[in-house]
């Protein structure tokens, strides 16, 4: 199958891309149709057309460089010019996206790093502040990771498909608040603009592997790079029409209940809101997704109960990740510096009770998640 970003490049754009912000949503919304209706006919079996010069990846790049001028990617919505004179977001970035890491990753799920492993591209920053969050060296420090170009990122993806990834695995911090580099260098990776190679970058995998050029890598002599995006889904409705286009599976992090735990352990207002209400976008629209939920200590009833609950009403097919391997990390560590009291009731690991109730609770939902919760331990 061809990745969306190739369905993409197929649906001319008529409209100039200096035209009015508003003209060029309303062109966007117009090619809709005509984009996903290329897309059922390719899974039927139809042929893909000729590239047009002028397309969909461009449109969907030059509407993510308008918003970052008043930017609404994130749930945030904080309206700040991130493109200019280095005025700041509520993430404390202005234009500059920074890369920590990227690699072959051989701990994601299985149907995602398969044998080669998923593309993963770690993210400096986040639009979240969570106490607890175990990649706390490049979530809290903005200064972290290499500085990258669209064009180096779009290298560095395709050199990580050419190995033999599976796909690429936008992830951080959270790659939501790089969204204006993100997709154009999903716009130079589809339309096989000639790579950037001089970014100095480590790429190393979780074991030794003589990586050679995948076969599997094109699609009709195009090079096909499907996309997984890995997100807190704290974003925009905005974002998520732009990510539509171009992501071909979706691994959303579905932390808390609906009660104030975002605001107590991650500062983070309208979590609930946001964050299910994109959900339901993906189910609606069926898309392809996996959804993941970190259980928590003393955070059973009110978060795990909670999110389970609305999974079992609002997306009882959706395959579960119900993890375990929550460890008190950041501010919650209290063999660190920087651990802070009013988290105490997080700095332990969970209890094999608390991980009971919450199998046991999935199991009562109906919930489909015993082969993801339980791969480690069924493949030993």
């Amino acid at each position: 199958m061809p990745a969306k970003s190739l369905i993409a490049r197929r649906i001319r754009v008529d409209l100039s891309l200096d035209a009015p912000t508003g003209e060029l949503w309303l062109e966007f919304h117009r090619l809709l149709p005509e984009f996903e209706a290329l897309r059922r006919a390719v899974r039927q079996g139809g042929e893909l057309p000729e590239a047009a010069e002028f397309n969909l990846l461009d449109l969907v790049s030059q509407l993510a460089q308008r918003m970052l001028a008043s930017c609404n990617f994130c749930g945030w919505n904080c309206g700040v010019d991130r493109s200019g004179d280095g005025k700041l977001g509520a993430c404390q970035l202005a234009a500059e996206t920074r890369v920590a890491s990227a690699f072959h990753h051989h701990g994601e799920e299985l149907i995602y790093r398969g044998k080669g492993g998923s593309g993963t591209i770690f993210f400096t920053s986040c639009n979240m502040r969570c106490a607890f969050c175990q990649n706390g060296d490049i979530s809290t420090d903005k200064h972290n990771g290499t500085v990258v170009t669209p064009g180096q990122l779009a290298a560095l993806a395709r050199r990580l498909r050419l190995e033999g990834c599976h796909n690429i695995n936008w992830v951080g911090g959270d790659p939501t608040i790089h969204l204006h580099t993100i997709l154009e260098a999903i716009r130079l990776l589809a339309c096989e603009v000639e790579p950037e190679d001089r970014l100095e970058l480590r790429i190393r995998s979780d074991f030794f592997v003589p990586y050679q050029q995948s076969q599997n890598a094109y699609y009709g002599g195009e090079l096909n790079v499907p996309m997984l995006w890995n997100s807190n889904f704290f974003m925009t409705e905005q974002a998520m029409d732009l990510l539509m286009v171009v992501t071909d599976v979706w691994l959303p992090d579905f932390k808390f209940g609906p009660g104030d735990c975002p605001v107590k352990l991650a500062r983070t207002p309208w979590y609930w809101e946001t964050v299910t209400n994109n959900l339901l976008r993906l189910e609606e629209q069926g898309e392809d997704y996996t959804i993941r939920h970190l259980v928590m200590p003393n955070h059973v009833e009110c978060c795990t109960f909670g999110v389970l609950e609305w999974l079992a009403e609002h997306a009882p097919a959706a395959p579960v990740n119900i993890m375990a391997q929550y460890h008190p990390d950041n501010y919650c560590d209290p063999a660190s510096a920087k651990y802070q009291e009013k988290y105490a009731a997080i700095s332990r690991g969970c209890s094999p009770d608390e991980l009971i109730a919450s199998y046991r609770r999935a199991e009562e939902l109906g919930l489909i998640f015993r082969t993801l919760t339980h791969e480690r331990r069924l493949q030993t």
